[in-house]
């Protein structure tokens, strides 16, 4: 057992346990934070991404022994922003929210894709969701509703 120290959703949180353990099954179990899933476990999906010092990962990939003295937000951080509000409701307009399941991924990966460059082309758009998988929507709708965002969005990113 470690004492690992990190900021999770703007908070600096402390916890006891095993540096090996998944960062997802942390996020998970011992804080109450589920809307990432496990899809694959293997990092395939990206059901589980969250954002890591700004970066999109897996967190199903990530020991936490490895989150020391870093950020972490989760859909649940992100939910307290101005920008999750333009995202929400833009995957709503466009239809791109189906069964649920990679929803929150696919919102992270969008906000970190915007963070990047708020101003996307379907092709850089295509890329920065590349690392989800949506088995319901085909991506179309997903799409469309990062183009909204983007253009809702402006100046937020």
């Amino acid at each position: 057992m470690s004492k690992i120290s990190f900021t999770l959703n703007f908070e600096k949180v402390e916890i006891d346990t095993h540096p090996l353990k998944r960062l997802i099954d942390v996020l998970r179990e011992d804080f109450n934070l589920t809307g990432h899933k496990e899809g694959c476990g293997e990092g395939e999906c990206g059901a589980c991404s969250i954002i890591l010092d700004g970066r999109l990962i897996n967190s199903c990939l990530m020991p936490v022994g490895k989150i020391e003295g870093k950020e972490v937000l989760t859909i649940e951080g992100l939910q307290k922003t101005n920008r999750y509000k333009v995202l929400k409701e833009s995957f709503e307009e466009a239809g791109a929210v189906q069964c649920g399941f990679c929803t929150p991924s696919m919102i992270m990966a969008t906000e970190v894709l915007l963070r990047n460059n708020s101003k996307p082309t379907i092709g850089e758009i295509k890329e920065g969701l590349s690392g989800n998988l949506c088995r319901c929507t085909g991506y179309n709708m997903i799409i469309e509703a990062v183009r909204m965002a983007s253009k809702r969005g402006d100046g937020l990113w």
